[in-house]
């Protein structure tokens, strides 16, 4: 018989290794108890309609109780999400989410008059309302935001319709998260022990960083193989994603799918264009450093499945979860003692789920809702990647921790466009941490390798992946057939473009696009290049400048949405606005490369 290494199943979990869902809802029937509480809220949402805007005492007492609705669905979303991505196989957890996305449209389309009505007020009226009804002062930046996109905002028939369509849009994204983490599989492929073992998304990328080639060429080519056999579908279904983001942008009179995906932030399309245009412009840096891991790897071509390996030989630490709680801890001890004392608070108290189980979703992130500590899923194998994936995801955590506990619920939710700024300035301190405490050059040199490859698959990929983005949904509006072939070529292409020529861009690399689940968020991931700029500028100056600087930074983590991206970042010391931090770090990529090649000519 093979002797296949298994997943465990999820009941076969140690509690301590998984999260505590029992602070959100204590057992499912407390969840289906605020389910059927929100759906007495919405009955009652709906009995404001035509008096909301009549005065302000009617204004104040729609978004009090449209607040507490919102935070009911919250948690409801919250829960049935993270019991399914325990088991994504999971039927009742299934239904969970299938009813929570139910009611949230319907909630949707219960408030969806607000927005009209209040549009209606003459601004005279809607000032003296602020002005005089001294608790309507606190929904201020909330109406003046809603003021701001006037221009797309519909009628109140037309925003409930709207609202009404938001399930059915969903569709995309749940068939590719279902199929991509409940039913796709891989099969086995033989490890470096010699060993047949399970290929998954959880330990893929620890075969691709496998020392030996013949493993790694096998993970890759494994994985694809799966991929291409249903890249028609993928195709389709990724396509009925692109539609529903130009249905709602020319719904609501933008000019493009991308005009209104960073309205919503209030970014201006010129910041997403000078990120491809800047990186871009550096490119050979990218280049230069595929040179030296060339050399360092010493083959004779370069194929996409070398990108992963080590460079340094003999550098395989392993790590226990103990010892990367340690580690982090150090690196982001610069931060104070009051972010430490709430980063252990995580570590003792199960805001994290930390081990690979079957239908587990893949990935990491966190999430979680008002009131209640965030929470942190993982699929920790215990590489050195994965000791900064817990930094990056305390990162998300502590920063919503912050925003929770120093703004009001309306305010509290931090803006997309910053949300990788926190994440990502951890994962800095952590890596000068170790860098500073490194023992030899050779570990020295390990650890810039894994810089530069955070460098590489966040500011270079993920700028990849935002023109990628960008290219097919104006190809969709200017009515270019996309199917896998078109998609495939134009994802080669810009492989081609960015690792340049002396990386053999693998055939197989061109369906890359078909295994990336941020494409159902489209004009996301742009972001994490534009926070993973901000985050090396703000590491920067917490390590210079000390107290003053965490202070800074404290505003910036406490700041929810009470201000814009732009501004808040602006109180932490960094202006996104212009190219200066995407240069200074693109600055910084090519010193560290310019190390690494001195240490592989010292070798």
């Amino acid at each position: 018989m093979l002797d296949i290494k298994q997943l465990p199943r999820r009941e076969e979990s140690k509690e301590e290794d998984t999260w505590r869902l029992e602070d959100l809802y204590e057992t499912d029937v407390d969840w289906e108890q605020e389910y059927d509480q929100l759906e007495s809220l919405i009955v009652e949402l709906k009995q404001y309609e035509s008096i909301v805007g009549a005065k302000a005492e009617h204004m104040y007492d729609y978004l009090l109780l449209a607040q507490k609705a919102d935070l009911l669905l919250d948690r409801l979303i919250v829960y049935a999400n993270q019991r399914l991505h325990q088991d994504m196989g999971n039927g009742c957890y299934q239904g969970y989410v299938s009813k929570a996305q139910a009611i949230a449209a319907r909630l949707q389309a219960a408030e969806a008059f607000f927005e009209p009505a209040l549009l209606s007020i003459p601004n005279t009226q809607l000032e003296t309302y602020l002005t005089e009804h001294k608790p309507l002062a606190s929904y201020r930046i909330l109406i003046q935001n809603i003021l701001r996109k006037k221009d797309h905002t519909l009628g109140a028939a037309e925003e409930a319709l709207l609202a009404q369509s938001q399930e059915m849009a969903s569709a995309a994204e749940d068939i590719f998260l279902l199929f991509h983490n409940a039913d796709l599989k891989f099969g086995t492929i033989t490890g470096e022990d010699g060993k047949t073992a399970e290929l998954t998304h959880g330990n893929y990328i620890c075969f691709m960083q496998s020392k030996d080639r013949s493993v790694r060429k096998e993970a890759f080519e494994t994985l694809y193989q799966s991929y291409d056999k249903y890249r028609n579908t993928l195709a389709a279904s990724f396509l009925a994603n692109i539609k529903k983001a130009a249905f709602y942008a020319k719904a609501r009179k933008y000019s493009s799918a991308l005009a209104a995906s960073l309205d919503n932030s209030q970014i201006p399309v010129c910041v997403y264009e000078n990120l491809i245009n800047t990186v871009r412009s550096y490119l050979p840096f990218m280049y230069r450093y595929v040179e030296v891991r060339k050399k360092m790897l010493a083959v004779e071509k370069l194929h996409m499945y070398d990108v992963y390996a080590p460079l340094v030989k003999d550098n395989e630490s392993k790590f226990t979860f103990e010892e990367a709680k340690r580690l982090v801890k150090a690196g982001l001890a610069p931060l104070g003692e009051d972010y430490l004392a709430h980063l252990q608070e995580g570590f003792d108290h199960r805001w994290i789920d930390k081990y690979e189980n079957q239908g587990k979703r893949s990935g990491a992130y966190s999430w979680g809702a008002y009131g209640t500590h965030p929470y942190v899923l993982m699929n920790y194998q215990g590489n050195l990647n994965d000791v900064f994936t817990l930094a990056h995801e305390m990162g998300h955590a502590l920063h919503t921790w912050y925003s929770n506990h120093n703004q009001p619920y309306v305010y509290a939710s931090y803006r997309i466009f910053v949300a990788e700024v926190a994440s990502t300035c951890n994962e800095s301190l952590l890596m000068h941490d170790m860098l500073k405490k490194s023992s030899s050059q050779q570990e020295k040199a390990y650890l810039l390798n894994h810089f530069i490859d955070q460098f590489k698959g966040t500011l270079f990929r993920q700028t990849m992946f935002a023109e990628f983005e960008k290219n097919v949904h104006e190809m969709y509006a200017q009515g270019q057939p996309l199917t896998a072939e078109t998609l495939s070529d134009l994802y080669l292409e810009l492989n081609q473009d960015y690792f340049g020529p002396q990386m053999v861009s693998d055939p197989q690399i061109a369906l890359e696009w078909a295994r990336i689940p941020h494409f159902y968020h489209e004009f996301y991931v742009y972001q994490y290049a534009t926070g993973f700029s901000a985050a090396i500028a703000l590491s920067k100056r917490i390590l210079e400048e000390g107290e003053a600087a965490v202070a800074d930074y404290m505003k910036f983590l406490k700041g929810g949405s009470s201000q814009d991206p732009i501004a808040l970042l602006k109180l932490a010391g960094v202006d996104l606005s212009i190219p200066k931090p995407i240069e200074e770090a693109m600055h910084l990529f090519g010193s560290l490369v310019e190390q690494l090649e001195e240490y592989c000519e010292t070798k």
